[in-house]
């Protein structure tokens, strides 16, 4: 079953056991995580109809596929205002001037947080470069040197840098466009499986309109000053 299949029949089901009100949508990517744990988590209920020993495993694993569905999901979102908006849910962890006159804002994403990030404007991806890296826990100091991908956009603010930092749980950056893609605002440009960081560089001349230690939602803060 392909990915897109997968999310696709899980927000439809999802959807038609909760009530016409409730959609629930799961991220792109997730299949290989998913999947095997699902289907591990079904096969061992059904033999507990043989020996009830195997609720020993259909239980954790149960409990596993819950908490994998609420992390990998993709809520829809309406878009905030602003010529740049936050590209990930999380928490500002830092905002440093950069000596190009440009100024970091990193944001620091929980395993509690969506995953799914998301282009802060509109424009043009003019580069996708990963780089290889170590798993130190995305609050330390050094993650910088972390396993990340690093995303150039042509935007009428100028250029525009987005990394993707893994951190000690993300092992794996799934990204969603290639090169030459036209983004929207707001549309979904990959994800980070398990706790993380992204990391968006304000063009130079562009002051940040969030604080350390500010609560962000994806597609929807506004990083920049009117």
């Amino acid at each position: 079953m392909s990915d897109e299949s997968f999310t696709r029949d899980a927000t439809l089901t999802a959807g038609a056991a909760a009530g016409p009100l409730t959609r629930v949508r799961l991220a792109r990517g997730v299949s290989p995580w998913l999947v095997p744990t699902a289907a591990a988590a079904v096969t061992t209920a059904l033999l507990t109809r043989r020996s009830s020993r195997w609720a020993l495993a259909a239980v954790p694993l149960t409990a596993l596929t819950g908490a994998m569905l609420w992390f990998f999901r993709d809520p829809e979102r309406a878009l905030g205002e602003g010529r740049l908006l936050a590209p990930a849910d999380g928490v500002v962890q830092s905002i440093d001037p950069w000596p190009d006159g440009r100024t970091r804002v990193a944001i620091f994403m929980s395993p509690l947080n969506v995953h799914v990030n998301r282009a802060p404007a509109d424009g043009v991806v003019t580069s996708i470069e990963h780089i290889p890296g170590g798993f130190l826990p995305a609050f330390d100091k050094d993650s910088d040197k972390n396993e990340r991908v690093v995303w150039k956009f042509a935007t009428a603010l100028g250029e525009l840098e987005v990394v993707q930092i893994a951190g000690a749980l993300a092992r794996r950056i799934v990204t969603y466009l290639t090169p030459g893609a036209k983004v929207s605002q707001g549309e979904r440009i990959g994800l980070i499986r398990f706790g993380s960081r992204v990391d968006v560089y304000l063009p130079e001349g562009i002051s940040p309109a969030v604080t350390v230690g500010q609560r962000t939602v994806a597609g929807v803060t506004r990083l920049d000053h009117a």
